[in-house]
């Protein structure tokens, strides 16, 4: 069992905190986890040059964009629940995530019925953030499983709510539900 996080964020600050939070009361139940920032990354935008969908020129299926990505797309298909996490900018996904998910293009079709949970953080609003996540979710023909939104300026400001430390336990139980259920 393997839970795999995205985070979208470019600095260390709440939903970094937000995410691994919810990991280490994932992992408390025995189900393997890992976090990858995209923060830390070599990440390049699509291109839109199709190669994905005419099968690749080196490799079928794979993008032909030679970045960190190319190590990602096991790691994806390999999880069976993913996180996404993002603060919101203009009431929209981060850029990074945002790149990240047009990036899962060569194998959007592989990720049918695995498991999804979206994370978000705003200063003041979450928008149209979650809507987006759950919009991926649905084109890829993945399995909804819940979020957490948070609002929260400072860097540390998550961290000191005992509220949102409640959500993610609660919604920790429910990933760790779907996910031995599908082993």
């Amino acid at each position: 069992m393997k839970v795999l996080a995205v985070c979208g964020s470019p600095r260390k600050g709440n939903t970094e905190w937000i995410l691994r939070k919810l990991l280490d009361e994932v992992s408390q139940a025995g189900v393997d986890t890992e976090l990858l920032l995209l923060r830390e990354m070599n990440i390049g935008a699509c291109d839109g040059c199709l190669a994905c969908e005419a099968g690749g020129k080196q490799r079928k299926n794979i993008c032909n964009i030679e970045d960190d990505m190319q190590g990602l797309y096991p790691k994806l298909l390999e999880a069976d629940c993913l996180i996404f996490g993002t603060p919101v900018y203009f009431e929209m996904l981060s850029g990074q995530l945002k790149t990240f998910i047009d990036r899962t293009c060569p194998i959007w079709t592989k990720l049918k019925n695995k498991r999804i949970v979206g994370i978000a953080v705003a200063e003041e609003g979450i928008g149209k953030a979650m809507q987006n996540l759950r919009t991926y979710a649905a084109v890829c023909g993945m399995d909804w499983v819940g979020s957490v939104t948070a609002l929260a300026k400072t860097p540390k400001e998550a961290s000191k709510r005992p509220e949102i430390a409640g959500r993610l336990k609660i919604l920790s139980r429910k990933i760790v539900r779907v996910v031995k259920e599908r082993s």
